[in-house]
């Protein structure tokens, strides 16, 4: 179950939010059962021997995702990124409460992002921008709401 997890975020990471450069998503990953080694429930286990092959296979999916990293334009990764910290700002101002001051700090981290690379994140700057002014506005509206 845990393994799932883990792939779906990472697909989530990785795929780009529907950010893609000139119509491709940059990211094809394949997180095929098997790839990883098991792991059980509980580790009950601890003199375990080391398993090389497994070892061997980890570092290399590892080596194949950081070339595959290397070839996506730094902006994409970038958007990708404050995409995650837009995320993180709508789930703190969704949850019941709301948590203000999560949610806060997830903002500011994108209007730093944002603001500090200005000009320099490509054709989703401005969808990025125009989010950033959402989240704020959606801020401003829950504080009000909760008298603060």
């Amino acid at each position: 179950m845990l393994r799932n997890d883990v792939t779906r975020a990472l697909h989530l990471v990785l795929a780009g939010w529907g950010l893609a450069v000139n119509g491709e998503t940059h990211f094809a990953f394949s997180c095929q059962p098997g790839r990883v080694p098991p792991v059980p429930e509980e580790d009950t286990n601890h003199e375990t021997e080391f398993d090389e092959a497994a070892f061997e296979a980890a570092e290399a999916a590892m080596r194949e995702s950081r070339e595959r990293l290397a070839e996506v334009p730094a902006e994409v990764v970038i958007c990708n990124h404050v995409m995650g910290l837009y995320e993180l700002a709508a789930i703190h101002l969704s949850a019941e409460p709301p948590s203000l001051r999560e949610a806060a700090l997830a903002i500011d981290a994108v209007a730093c992002l944002l603001e500090g690379l200005e000009g320099r994140l490509g054709a989703d700057a401005e969808t990025l921008m125009n989010a950033l002014l959402n989240i704020r506005l959606a801020f401003v509206q829950i504080k009000d709401a909760q008298g603060g």
